[in-house]
């Protein structure tokens, strides 16, 4: 029997409070005001709630003349102060060396965030309170895209990656997130949440992935460039702007709550897997994000040989711990299946058609994309 305090302790902090919704914060837009005004001395002149699952946003203009996200956090993140803190140094940090990330404000007291006492009207809760810059633009899933919109994504996400590879911090080692579900290094816990799959045609396909893994990718781990990476480079992590020809170009990288130590090749596969997600033709996305990619940071043989499996491996991820999910909080099905949904019909045909054939794709729309440059 699994045991979901278990599974929960290895999940995102997304995934994991799915069955602690009333750790979510509800504040008035009035409290919310009294918050900006008492710890930054800013004067809300537009203040409206956003779209959050876990969090509560809001996105406020000043008298002042800025633009910012006043981000207060759940109950369950407020308890893990220190990879919180990471978080925000990661993105202050990759701010400072030229990535379109947010930056945080300091209080007037010249604090990162702050520890509030919230009465959201269930009694007096502790929140952590950060006031950020507001990034412009949409998510990539929102817009068409071109080849030369991937190829950025793919520079951007090796861009990010070698930035953050000089980032210190006393407390870095936080981030090696030990039997952290959601890392390409553990498709084997997989194997404990199985059950989920049973009676799914999928569940052959998952188990040969998870063999293949096992096989072919785990023993040319030594030969992997390891770095710290975002971890979800996802298409609604990335925001997007269209500039004066109407071409779109990246105004914005968010949400690294799932940042952890893996390997350059990890984000790779992280970032083709999900702008397939969104792509009509899913097959064709590699080829030029891996061409934007490999002009900031070539692949090694190793790493190239196992990208495909390590693509197929985070489709199977997002299926399975989907899966567990719904059975642990049904009544968030459609949220929790939105990506795996997506995905199934990827992952079944990039396992149909095979590894040499989708890597003929990939490499050589890749090496094409490269001569029409």
């Amino acid at each position: 029997m699994i045991n979901p305090s278990e599974f929960h302790a290895t999940l995102s902090h997304t995934t994991r409070d799915m069955a602690a919704n009333h750790t979510k914060p509800n504040l008035s837009q009035s409290q919310a005001a009294e918050i900006v005004k008492k710890h930054y001395k800013l004067t809300p002149l537009q203040l409206r709630c956003l779209p959050s699952y876990d969090d509560q946003n809001f996105f406020i203009a000043t008298v002042e003349g800025g633009e910012y996200l006043l981000k207060i956090l759940n109950s369950v993140y407020t308890k893990d102060p220190i990879l919180i803190e990471l978080q925000t140094y990661a993105t202050n940090f990759l701010h400072e060396n030229g990535l379109p990330t947010q930056t945080t404000l300091k209080t007037t007291m010249g604090q990162n965030m702050i520890l509030e006492d919230i009465d959201c009207g269930s009694g007096l809760q502790k929140h952590l309170v950060r006031l950020l810059t507001y990034l412009p633009g949409i998510p990539i899933s929102d817009v068409s895209f071109s080849s030369q919109l991937l190829y950025e994504v793919g520079q951007t996400a090796a861009r990010m990656d070698n930035t953050l590879k000089e980032m210190e911090h006393p407390q870095l080692c936080v981030l090696q997130r030990e039997g952290f579900i959601w890392s390409l290094s553990n498709i084997p816990l997989l194997e404990k949440y199985m059950k989920v799959l049973d009676g799914d045609p999928l569940l052959e396909v998952v188990k040969s992935v998870i063999q293949h893994y096992k096989t072919a990718v785990a023993p040319k781990y030594s030969s992997f460039r390891a770095c710290l990476i975002h971890g979800d480079f996802n298409d609604l992590n990335v925001l997007v702007q269209a500039n004066e020809s109407n071409d779109y170009k990246i105004s914005g990288i968010i949400d690294f709550g799932d940042m952890n130590f893996g390997c350059y090749v990890y984000e790779l596969a992280i970032t083709i897997t999900y702008m397939m997600l969104e792509h009509p033709n899913p097959i064709d996305v590699g080829g030029p994000i891996l061409a934007g990619w490999e002009s900031v940071f070539p692949l090694n043989a190793s790493e190239r040989d196992c990208l495909f499996w390590l693509v197929l491996s985070r489709l199977c991820q997002s299926l399975v711990i989907a899966r567990f999910s719904v059975t642990l909080q049904p009544e968030n099905e459609e949220y929790l299946m939105l990506s795996s949904k997506k995905g199934i019909p990827i992952l079944r045909k990039l396992f149909e058609i095979g590894k040499e054939q989708v890597e003929k794709v990939w490499f050589q729309g890749a090496a094409q994309f490269n001569d029409r440059k």
